[in-house]
């Protein structure tokens, strides 16, 4: 690693060694950032079933993303209520298909989707209604219940657990930058996580250290993604969140390519601040980066180390997959990529160290 990398490390590190565990265990987890509703992190999650399980499980991933999409904009709508009466409102307006409640109109989606939950009584019921009737105000936010979060949860677990292994070996699966295992608390959750051989790590000791609490048999090691210490290929997949934004121009090329070199099959990147733009636009800031990427920027990238790229804009996959007009973050984008014509056997060993 060069100097210029080296000491990018070195602000990173600072960067978040300046938060308390606690707030580091809490961070990227609640609200629209849930891993239970956030659309990102089904996708991602997603993207490992099909790995271990093909393509068996389509209508439930269907079905999960309209729950995603619903749990978000009941969590908008939240933020106009505040007391018992006003849920009440919203409620009666839904149930006799009005578009709009005294505080403000309803999101066609969320109407739509009311009628076919109340019209299908699929098994979990209809999950909005109980999402309103059990919003949590108490905190000075709108909160969603652990009953309603975990709504597909225990039909993951169930399916999981009834997967027949897909090959004898299980798929190794690393996730760089995985904070206080931020997204593999639901890859445990909902029964994932025994179909992967999975290894996770983080620039911040306090992050890995707190992953290790809430797991402490799993294998999360404090590691740098400008320098991963494994043998090409050690890993069949590979999956990230919300990493390339806060690195420098070089500091992305150099993690992709690190990325690529040790990642067998494929990789799935979700990214938060996607522009339309033919470069990146790097924007230092404070001790790290604060990045709009280019889509082709970072294809390009990928490409050149033999992977295809399938990008998918977070509110275009709502609108034209769901139907839901509305999204937190119209600049979330992610990235499925695929190595291209791979012929290589899967590397053993492949532990960080």
């Amino acid at each position: 690693m060069n100097e210029e990398l080296q000491e990018e490390t070195h602000r990173l590190e600072l960067s978040w060694a300046r938060h308390a565990p606690n707030m580091l265990r809490e961070y990227l987890v609640a609200g629209v950032e849930d891993p239970r509703i956030n659309l990102q992190s089904l996708l991602s999650r997603h993207f490992l079933i099909r790995l271990v399980s093909g393509g068996r499980h389509e209508a439930l991933m269907h079905a999960e993303y309209l729950f995603a999409a619903a749990m978000n904009q009941v969590l908008r709508l939240g933020e106009n209520l505040g007391e018992a009466g006003d849920v009440a409102e919203v409620v009666h307006a839904l149930e006799r298909g009005a578009d709009q409640w005294e505080g403000g109109m309803l999101s066609r989606f969320l109407c739509r989707l009311w009628k076919e939950l109340s019209s299908n009584e699929p098994p979990h019921g209809n999950y909005v209604k109980v999402a309103l009737e059990t919003m949590d105000f108490s905190q000075g936010r709108a909160r969603l219940s652990d009953q309603v979060l975990g709504t597909y949860q225990d039909l993951w677990h169930a399916r999981m657990q009834a997967e027949p292994p897909k090959q004898a070996w299980r798929l190794r699966v690393l996730e760089p930058a995985c904070g206080s295992a931020n997204d593999y608390r639901s890859l445990k959750a909902f029964g994932i996580a025994g179909l992967i051989d999975y290894t996770g790590f983080d620039l911040c000791a306090a992050n890995i250290a707190n992953a290790r609490s809430l797991f402490p048999d799993v294998r999360f090691e404090v590691g740098n993604v400008f320098s991963i210490p494994v043998e090409d290929g050690a890993f069949d997949a590979c999956f990230l969140h919300d990493l390339f934004e806060h690195l420098s121009g070089m500091g992305i090329e150099q993690a992709v390519g690190e990325l690529c070199r040790v990642t067998r099959q494929a990789i799935h990147a979700g990214c938060f601040n996607v522009g339309d733009l033919a470069q990146h636009h790097i924007e230092p800031y404070e001790q790290y980066h604060w990045n709009t990427l280019s889509p082709g920027h970072l294809e390009r990238a990928f490409s050149h180390h033999g992977f295809s790229t399938r990008t998918i804009h977070i509110g275009t996959f709502l609108r034209d997959t769901l139907g839901c007009e509305r999204t937190h973050n119209p600049n979330a984008t992610s990235f499925e990529l695929w190595r291209r014509a791979s012929g290589s056997m899967r590397v053993e060993n492949s532990t960080l160290v």
